[in-house]
């Protein structure tokens, strides 16, 4: 009996709940605001999957111990993680490419393409000539935050945390997002510019998966706690090795890949679900 069982969903319903009471074998501890709650239980996680997967919820099993102020770092994916795009896919639209650079970023966060930093040059090679003034509108035209995003970071930073943005995205958009969010450490790559126009070429050093490993495990270092006190949230194939050193790995709307090796799934709650799981 030394886990709780929260169950979340927007609008999540009485009958959905009360399946899961069936299961645990009693009313929840907590029922409201999307979130029903059951501390302790002694389950069956495979029974837990499985039911949440019939109810369309997000439901986790989690250590009655893990609290997010046990941690010391939230580490965050950007594309399809901390917002609701991939950029390069949006930039490329600009360019009629869009379909083209697409196909090969699903397959790269599908972990069909092994080498991501190779699947990153070519699709950027496919910008080439493109005006830097395209970048400007998918920030403003484009780029939406995924919800639950600004109060999950308003309350990691309350609860001791720093929070971290490691992307095989773009510095542009990094960038601006560090001026929009409590966002204390970022790591992307820089498209090269000359003349106002995108050359096609992205410098090096690329963030791949490895990189991103590294910027987590430096980061740690850097703020003198352990990788086990560190939360890492990501989507795509890219992210599994900086999910793998985390104490706890979160796989936000992911490809199957990712989800069968994180810690946690959310796939129908905002961001902030991470907060229901460890609160």
């Amino acid at each position: 009996m030394t886990h709780r069982l929260v169950v979340q969903r927007p609008g999540l319903d009485a009958a959905a709940v009360a399946e899961f009471a069936r299961l645990v074998g009693r009313p929840p501890d907590r029922d409201r605001d999307g979130l029903a709650a059951w501390e302790p239980v002694a389950l069956d996680a495979d029974a837990v999957r499985a039911l949440a997967e019939h109810q369309r919820v997000d439901a986790g099993l989690v250590p009655r111990s893990c609290r997010l102020e046990d941690f010391r770092l939230i580490a965050f994916d950007m594309d399809s993680t901390l917002i609701t795009i991939e950029c390069i896919d949006e930039i490329a639209d600009f360019a009629g490419r869009k379909a083209e650079v697409a196909a090969i970023t699903e397959a790269a966060m599908r972990g069909e393409i092994r080498d991501f930093a190779e699947s990153l040059r070519r699709r950027v090679a496919l910008l080439e000539g493109l005006d830097e003034a395209v970048l400007e509108r998918v920030w403003r035209e484009r780029l939406r935050l995924t919800p639950g995003v600004e109060r999950l970071l308003d309350e990691a930073h309350a609860a001791g945390l720093k929070v971290l943005l490691v992307s095989g995205g773009f510095t542009y958009f990094t960038d601006r997002l560090r001026e929009r969010l409590p966002i204390d450490f970022a790591r992307a790559n820089v498209l090269e510019i000359r003349d106002g126009k995108l050359t096609g070429r992205v410098l090096d050093p690329i963030v791949d998966a490895r990189l991103k490993r590294d910027t987590v495990l430096e980061t740690c270092a850097a703020l003198g706690c352990t990788p086990r006190q560190a939360i890492v949230v990501g989507d795509g194939a890219n992210d599994l090795e900086m999910m793998a050193v985390a104490g706890v790995s979160i796989a936000y709307r992911s490809k199957p890949v990712v989800r069968a090796r994180a810690t946690y799934s959310i796939n129908y709650s905002g961001l902030d679900a991470i907060l229901g799981l460890l609160r």
